[in-house]
């Protein structure tokens, strides 16, 4: 009987040693330790050539496991664990040289689904958290789009519509080719929806690392300012004017894969309908601005092709931006109201 009793205690000893070592804090600062070392590094690239299943898989975790940057310092020792739903979030301080940030490490029972860097306030910079921010970027924003409309700035605009009307067929062309290959990928996801919900789990981890959830303490008219100034300088000239620039051609395909892509993600076959149809609007302002941008670069093309010079070419891609940066307002002001809580 004895015997039993200490086998008994011995046996509840162990347990209680196994509790304390699968607390999260523990089973994260583990994983880190391992994301460190590289164990869990995958190369989507060889994804390639494999069974579906096999691809999806490696896929994912590639996605949620992305490499620790260079010269990441991780203090192991100041872990914050919060819930989030059927997953624990473990975060512990970081820093790349002087720039600070955590390390996440997601769990979900006793296993590790994600860990991945995130530098502090996101993606965007620190001054857009500032209290004059939202005011005056968003309100000097709007003055300028009601000088457009109505005050000294008509005949600008005047001028970018009618870049527009003198090559309706170009705008029109490029419009509908853009938007053709959004719901080109909106269709396919049918066809291969657990890849699309990857996709769209990177486009939605994207997002937060931009930072938005910062701006939603200022209300919609805060998220409205940032969305709409990271549309801005990421999606339009970052990303569609610059290459523009370069004759159109590269801003047509980069456009066209971005589109592509995320109407993978967005699709009816892994969104519910209603908040499809709802999220619509934003698609097609956003998706508009940024055709018109990729209708400027093509323009230009055509500009040095009839001889008119590059510097010709130029003022049309810029005066296209003018009804680009106008849609890309309107967008933002729809989807902050669309997405606050």
């Amino acid at each position: 009987m004895a015997l039993a009793v200490r086998r008994l205690l011995a046996f509840l000893l162990v347990l209680g040693f196994v509790g304390l070592a699968l607390s999260p804090d523990e089973r994260a600062r583990a994983a880190v330790e391992d994301w460190l070392a590289g164990n869990y590094r995958a190369n989507p690239m060889e994804a390639v050539g494999k069974p579906p299943e096999e691809a999806l898989k490696l896929l994912e975790r590639a996605l949620r496991f992305p490499p620790p940057p260079p010269g990441i310092e991780v203090n192991l020792n100041e872990p914050r664990v919060e819930s989030r739903g059927p997953e624990v979030w473990v975060r512990f301080p970081a820093a790349i040289g002087k720039e600070t940030g955590e390390v996440v490490v997601r769990l979900r029972g006793d296993e590790v689904v994600g860990v991945a860097w995130q530098p502090e306030g996101g993606m965007l910079p620190p001054w857009v958290s500032s209290p004059w921010f939202v005011p005056l970027f968003l309100g000097g924003t709007f003055g300028l789009i009601l000088s457009l409309f109505f005050g000294g700035l008509r005949s600008l605009w005047r001028r970018a519509l009618r870049v527009l009307w003198m090559r309706k067929r170009l705008f029109i062309g490029t419009q509908l080719g853009l938007y053709g290959v959004f719901f080109l990928g909106v269709v396919s996801a049918y066809s291969a929806p657990d890849l699309a919900r990857l996709f769209q789990q990177l486009v939605g981890e994207t997002i937060a690392q931009i930072g938005l959830e910062r701006a939603m303490v200022h209300g919609p008219l805060g998220l409205a300012a940032v969305i709409f100034y990271w549309n801005l300088t990421r999606g339009l000239l970052l990303t569609t004017a610059l290459p523009a620039m370069l004759f159109g051609v590269p801003a047509l395909l980069l456009n066209a894969l971005r589109y592509y892509l995320l109407g993978f993600a967005l699709s009816p076959a892994v969104v519910p309908l209603d908040r499809f149809l709802l999220h619509l609007p934003v698609i097609v302002l956003e998706l508009g601005a940024y055709n018109t941008g990729v209708f400027g670069g093509l323009a230009l093309l055509g500009e040095v092709l009839a001889g008119r010079g590059y510097r010709q070419g130029l003022r049309v891609l810029a005066l296209s931006l003018i009804p680009a940066t106008v849609l890309l307002f309107f967008a933002a002001l729809y989807e902050a109201f669309e997405v606050m809580p």
